[in-house]
This record gives C-alpha cells, structure tokens and sequence, in this order.
C-alpha cells in the first residue's frame, strides 16, 4: 500500500487514533507518518509519538514485541522470560504494558518494573534474572515528543547486528496492525494469573551493590556537588551512589516528568540543559554539577574553575575517567586489560591507556557494540573489559551492565573530582595536564535536522556527494575509511571517516535514531589558538556543503 491508503486503513483503527489523523491537514504530514514503517537503528525503535506506521504508539509497540517473542521463541527452546521496564516519558509506562502483555500473551514470564529505572538496571536486571531479553522504553536524551523501544539479548546487550537483523525479519512479517491485540488480555489480568511479575526494590538494590563495588577513591573529601536528573530515572539510584557525599539536589527538576518543563531538550550534552543546576552551584559554591539524562545512561558535567563553571565535552570526562581508573587500578592490571571506545570517539583516552599497556580496540558508533566486545571477552577469555566509553557522554566501568551507565559513571566522576580537590586542584588542572602529556585535542559534533522523507532523501544524495568527493574533500587527507562494506570484524555501516596526516581526523553519518546527519572533528594540536583555527574552518565548508 501507498502511504495514502495506510492512512485510510487507519482511520478505521480506534476511535483516538481516528480522530487524531482527522485532524491532520498538512498531507506532508500524513506522507510522514505513513510512507514507511519505523525501524530499527542504532538504539532499536524510535520516534516521534502519534497515529502513523513510522510513529511510536501502541500499535507499532505491539508490532516490534510481537515479532522479537516470535524471533526468541525460534531461537530459544522451553520456557522463556523477558525482563521490561520504562524511563519517565511520556507513554512509557502505557507501551512497556503494551509490550508486557503481547509477550504474556505469547507464553512469556515477564519480569515488569513497577516504577522507572534506568536503562543500566534494565541491562543488569536481564542476566540477574536469567531472561532472554530485556525491553527497555526509553528515547534517551531526545525532545519530549519522542519515545523508543530497545532491545537486549539474554547477556544484557542491545540487539546487535545479527540479532536486530533476525528480529526485524520477523517483525517485518506482520502487516495487520489492527489485530495485534486480538484476544489479548489487560496487563492486570496478567499480573493476577501470574505471567506478569512486579519487580522493583531486590532489583535496583542489587544493581546499586554491584556499582558500589567499582568504587575507585573514597577518602575523606569536601566535595560539593549539585545533581539534576532532569525530570528522569537517575534521581534514587545517584543519591544512592553519592551517599556520604556533599550533594544538592535540584529541587525544580527531581521529579519525574515527561514533559520535561524547565528544559527544551533533557539532553546534558546541551548546556542550556545544565543551565539551572549551573546557577544552584554558583549560589551554593559547588564545586562540579552533574546532569543525567530521563534514562540515567549519559552524564554530562560542568566543573568551577577560576571562578566560572566549565563544561567538558564527553571525550574530556572520558579521557580523565580512563586516566583516573587506570592510576587508581595500575596494580589490577594486565596484559588481558582492554579499553574499548566507538570509531568517532577521540583517541586521546585511547593513547592513555595505551600508554598504561592496555589494549584498545575500536567499535562502530552505538554502546551495543561496546557491550558485544564485553560478551566477547568473557566468552574467550582472552581480553578483560576495564572502561568503554563514547563521546556522546556515555561511560561503563565493570561489566555489571552491558550498556552505558550513568549512575557508576556519576559516582567515579565524583570520586575523580575529590581525588583531584584533595590534592588542590579541579579537573580542568587535571584535563590540562593530560592535555600537557598527550597533546591538545579539540573535539566537536556538529548535527543536522533534516526531517521527513525529503530530510531522508538528502541524507542519502549527500553520503553519495561525500564518498564521491573523496579526498579532493580537503587539503591534508592521508586516508578515508569507508566502513559501508564492513572494516576488519566490524559490521557494515554508513560511515566516513577521513584521516589527516597530522592524526586529526572527522567523521560523517546519517543518525541510526534521529533525522540527522551528524559530522564529528578531532583536531590535534600542539597550540590551540590553531586548532580552534582549523576546526573552524572545516566546519565552515562542511555546514556550506551540507546547508547550500
């Protein structure tokens, strides 16, 4: 069908979905929410809420966990268990009921929690009960009007690329929406027959033991801290974490909601999202503020120096939290030890920890693939995860989880902080000083929104105009790295990565979640009056190619 005539077929679905595509009048609109079905990337399902097959609602939601309980039911024999939970926003308690009772309905033990946790804990709550997946409700650090759907295998990682590709081929093979709830009971009554399980505090209690074990400097220390959730998931299992510690909480964003009021994005990659908690800290003297996203899986901070609250971009607080662990740990290490972060992350943590004799090894970019090495690890035995991180601001030490974690990530940065503050000094002295060993390296992310199927279609022409172009591209290009067929074991991606002579380098590709582009720079320089410079320019003729 046509995207006209899924509209149409649609409008026969219930009386809310109805009356909301009635409303539509744009016919770009309609075209959008129909002209495709909203598919996997590289956090699972996401999307913008409403009526439409490239939407989140509870059709969508029912399609995909139909599909993944048909997939786990080809791959695994006897009976089978799924472990959901959900993030504060907007519809996520309704879709992880959705899904809840679709797996119930097809046989499953499910393991649902009765309130929001983050996705770390839904991640350590899969292997802690022996599931065979996880559901996890969530769309991250994205605008209020979004929501997604991850999935993760029985060790807790994400769905990675044999597992998304199975499971979409089975989820591809349900065309009728309107009956996907067809004889399926309400979540309650799954509850009191007992295929449903409420699950909570042995849970999170366990998780937060298990991150307190990767406590790395505790010393006495007058640390001041402010901590914002940003209307999430992090709020309990932070404080829990920082108990002992010196810690305000930002009142006007403690509590859960999906609105997100007092922010325009959740995302502490912004700094306006930190603006709040930045004003608190100056009121009350604090020396760093600490912000998670609604799912408590990145963190972002902003350190008091010189009077003013500095904010560090994710391969800073990364570079210094492997620089930090591996002092504190030197004695634990070995030639087993590995540091593992994705293509487009700087390579200034990975030189430290060369530096320390670790291994490094390199992933496409999305924390799945991080936690498919750590799988890896464990079942050869033949290298030992230490730290894995991102640039988006996300961090994992120990193997607790099998994602990105905010929550042991924002108590080792406090633990890092206070190392730092005992000897007098910040970690800006402490980034400087690494800077001072290594070289400066200036890192940046520059995204583009291009919305809608036109949106779609640019992103396309313009990955076409980029690996065409070459190294004609710029001056200095020593290589470029196309990972569209697949570099040594990674898989296939739409990825460009131009390498210069100096080892500065940038990267191009389409958002796996979001309807962007995204270009990433690392600029290495020994002044950084020049790197600044440098880096201006090239964006300057990126943002004119991509925006003429």
């Amino acid at each position: 069908m046509n995207y006209k005539e899924k509209y149409n077929l649609w409008l026969s679905f219930d009386e809310q979905t109805k009356k909301e595509l009635e409303k539509i009048n744009d016919e770009k609109e309609i075209e959008d929410r129909f002209y495709k079905d909203l598919a996997f990337g590289t956090g699972g399902l996401r999307g913008i809420m409403g009526a439409g097959t490239n939407r989140m609602n509870s059709y969508t939601v029912g399609k995909a966990t139909l599909g993944i309980s048909r997939y786990l039911k080809s791959k695994y024999q006897g009976s089978l268990s799924v472990a959901i939970a959900c993030d504060s926003r907007l519809n996520s308690k309704s879709f992880q009921k959705d899904a809840a009772r679709i797996f119930a309905s097809q046989g499953f033990k499910v393991f649902a929690y009765s309130d929001i946790v983050p996705v770390p804990v839904l991640s350590f709550t899969t292997r802690y009960h022996e599931c065979n997946a996880g559901v996890m409700i969530t769309a991250s650090h994205n605008p209020k009007e979004y929501n997604g759907y991850k999935v993760y295998d029985d060790k807790g990682c994400q769905f990675c690329t044999q597992d998304a590709k199975n499971a979409i081929e089975f989820i591809n093979e349900i065309d009728d929406y309107k009956n996907i709830y067809e004889g399926v009971k309400s979540f309650d009554e799954y509850v009191g027959e007992g295929a449903i399980e409420l699950i909570y505090t042995e849970e999170l209690n366990k998780f937060i033991a298990a991150v307190e074990t990767q406590a790395a400097y505790q010393e006495k220390n007058d640390l001041k801290i402010v901590y914002t959730p940003l209307h999430g998931t992090g709020r309990f299992p932070v404080l829990a974490v920082l108990d002992g510690m010196d810690v305000t909480l930002l009142d006007s964003q403690k509590e859960p909601d999906g609105n997100f009021p007092t922010v325009k994005s959740p995302n502490p990659e912004d700094r306006a999202a930190l603006t709040l908690a930045i004003e608190k800290a100056k009121e009350i003297g604090a020396d760093i503020v600490l912000g998670t996203d609604p799912d408590c899986d990145r963190v972002g901070i902003a350190v008091r120096h010189g009077g003013e609250y500095v904010l560090f971009t994710g391969n800073q607080t990364g570079a210094l939290l492997v620089n930090f662990i591996l002092r504190m740990r030197k004695d634990e290490l070995n030639e087993k030890s590995t540091l593992v972060k994705t293509i487009v992350t700087s390579e200034l943590g990975a030189n430290i920890g060369r530096k320390f004799g670790l291994q490094v090894e390199e992933t496409l970019t999305g924390f799945k693939y991080i936690g498919e090495k750590i799988n890896k690890y464990e079942e050869k035995g033949d290298k030992e995860f230490v730290i894995g991180y991102e640039e988006s601001y996300g961090y994992l030490v120990g193997t607790h989880a099998r994602d990105k974690d905010a929550v042991v990530s924002s108590m080792l940065i406090c633990q890092m902080a206070a190392w730092y503050k005992n000897q007098g000094k910040t970690l800006v002295d402490g980034l400087n000083e690494i800077y001072d060993e290594y070289g400066y390296y200036l890192d940046y992310l520059d995204s583009f929104v291009l919305k809608g199927k036109d949106g779609a279609e640019k992103i396309q022409s313009l990955m076409v105009y980029f690996r065409e172009t070459g190294k004609a591209l710029f001056d200095g290009i020593k290589e470029i790295i196309d990972y569209k067929d697949g570099i040594l074991d990674l898989p296939k991606e739409n990825v460009l990565k131009y390498i210069f002579s100096d080892g500065s380098w940038m990267a191009v590709r389409p958002s796996g979640t979001e309807p962007k582009i995204k270009v990433y720079y690392s600029i290495v320089d020994e002044s950084r009056e020049n790197a600044k410079s440098r880096l201006e320019s090239i964006r300057e003729k990126i943002k004119s190619i991509i925006e003429g």
